[in-house]
């Protein structure tokens, strides 16, 4: 009986490594097949780059709004002109509405990075007080 699993063994490891290897190396079959699969991990991976790729886009442009509402609330909010206090009240709205926004999206698409965040993507935006 041992030498029936022995046989086995030996001809499963031929198979393995010599009969794999020629069948999708050399025979049309094989060769459909490998190039397939092949072709589903480069969509699978170019998804996710498409993916991430908007996610960052989409997190560096809320920075950005949010940066420039806040420096107009920073240059405003002590004007002696009601008009300018005005813009910058409506300035912290709006950079508030955009860090509210931000933590969120950043919540629901951190998985997108795995613990790997670039640096100019922040992993959370203040709200003004």
């Amino acid at each position: 009986m041992k030498k029936f699993f022995a046989t086995v063994g030996i001809v499963f490891l031929i198979f393995l490594f010599v009969g794999l290897p020629i069948f999708f190396g050399l025979t049309p079959a094989g060769k459909t097949i490998w190039n397939n699969w092949m072709y589903g991990l480069e969509k699978v991976d170019e998804k996710t780059y498409e993916n991430r790729k908007q996610v960052e886009d989409t997190c560096r442009a809320m920075i950005a709004s949010y940066n420039q509402d806040k420096l107009v609330y920073e240059q405003y909010k002590d004007s002696t002109v009601q008009e300018e206090r005005s813009w910058a009240n409506n300035a912290k709205i709006r950079a508030n509405n955009t860090a509210s926004t931000y933590n969120a999206y950043i919540l629901k698409n951190s998985y997108v990075w795995a613990d790997n965040v670039p640096s100019d993507i922040k992993m959370e935006l203040p709200i003004i007080q």
